[in-house]
């Protein structure tokens, strides 16, 4: 696999969160950026930042010329990774993709960094990064898989609105400002419907119990997503896995409340003992519950209320939360890029 010491990189979809948030961890993280271009739509065009680098000015990806681009950080979208990255990657560029779009691909790894970091040498100039429900599961669920065998699985998310992009955050502030200030009719009833065009129902004061799209069996996209996926990143087919995806009322932060059987009984000494020295996450104890607002910022997933389980005894049930445009997005991005780069 092809290593590089300063490559020239591009954020293509820099306009949007996730984008912003790329060149926010690339900075953070000292990235040996030796030329950095921004890409997003015509609308952006000409427009300029400010970096750690210099000034950049914004091309229109339906334009720009891929030519002298090593690593590509893409974030803008399937329908757009479809139609640029193939071309991005013929031109010598090795393309990181949060959408979609190459994910099931079975010529695309699809990489968790410190799950299954060794997927990334298949790549043949496009590589995928996991949903961002998944990935948060992952920090958890790989490690566990690798040290017991997972079996089977029974999982629920509870997603933030930046799931859904700028669009999410500003229905929630709308909504939760509008919701609110008839407080009687959110206690007695009687609230007016604040008509988003995103959520299946209001998200302001609410919990939707369907994120994503319908699709098949009466799942949505979202919770096939985290089947398959899932079953990907730990090259394990046969794992069962029973997911419900739910959108929540929060800005930032995607939580799991997850129960796991492996293939022999587990204890918990054992399961707290192997989630302690997990990387890229933190194992707080039961008294100091991880939430949304404490991942909120920080790379480290935070995983909590790890318990045995009663009905069926001999698993392990645990909750995982963590910053979904960082390691769900953008960190996940970078730290696979750092894959591909020759570090000092």
């Amino acid at each position: 696999m092809k290593q590089y010491t300063k490559p020239t990189v591009a954020v293509v979809g820099a306009t949007g969160a996730v984008g912003r948030t790329m060149t926010q961890v690339l900075e953070e993280r000292d990235f040996p950026v030796g030329a950095l271009r921004f890409m997003a739509s015509e609308r952006s065009a000409g427009d300029q930042v400010s970096t750690k680098w210099g000034t950049v000015t914004i091309e229109n990806l339906e334009t720009a010329d891929p030519g002298g681009i090593d690593i590509a950080l893409y974030s803008a979208g399937a329908a757009r990774s479809r139609a640029h990255a193939p071309r991005f990657a013929t031109a010598g560029a090795v393309v990181i993709d949060n959408s979609s779009a190459f994910r099931m691909d079975n010529h695309v790894p699809l990489v968790v960094a410190q799950v299954n970091d060794a997927a990334i040498e298949a790549h043949d100039g496009i590589i995928a990064n996991p949903n961002c429900t998944t990935m948060a599961l992952m920090m958890a669920a790989g490690p566990l898989h690798g040290a017991f065998g997972l079996d089977r699985m029974v999982a629920t998310s509870y997603q933030s609105t930046s799931g859904s992009g700028r669009r999410g955050m500003e229905v929630l502030r709308s909504e939760l400002a509008a919701l609110g200030a008839r407080e009687e009719a959110l206690v007695g009833g009687g609230w007016e419907d604040p008509g988003n065009d995103l959520y299946a129902r209001p998200i302001g004061y609410n919990v939707v119990p369907l994120a994503g799209s319908l699709s098949d069996g009466g799942y949505t996209d979202e919770e096939w997503k985290l089947v398959n996926e899932s079953r990907k990143i730990l090259d394990a087919p046969d794992i069962r896995i029973e997911p419900t995806c739910v959108r929540v009322p929060t800005m930032v932060g995607h939580g799991m409340a997850a129960s796991m059987w492996f293939d022999r009984a587990v204890a918990l000494d054992e399961v707290r003992s192997v989630l302690s020295t997990a990387p890229g996450a933190q194992l707080w104890d039961d008294e100091k519950v991880p939430t949304p607002l404490d991942s909120t910022g920080i790379d480290d997933v935070l995983i909590g209320r790890v318990r045995e389980t009663v009905g069926d005894p001999g698993g392990i049930n645990l909750w995982v939360v963590g910053d979904n445009l960082r390691k769900g997005a953008a960190l996940n991005a970078v730290q696979l890029a750092e894959l591909l780069t020759v570090l000092a």
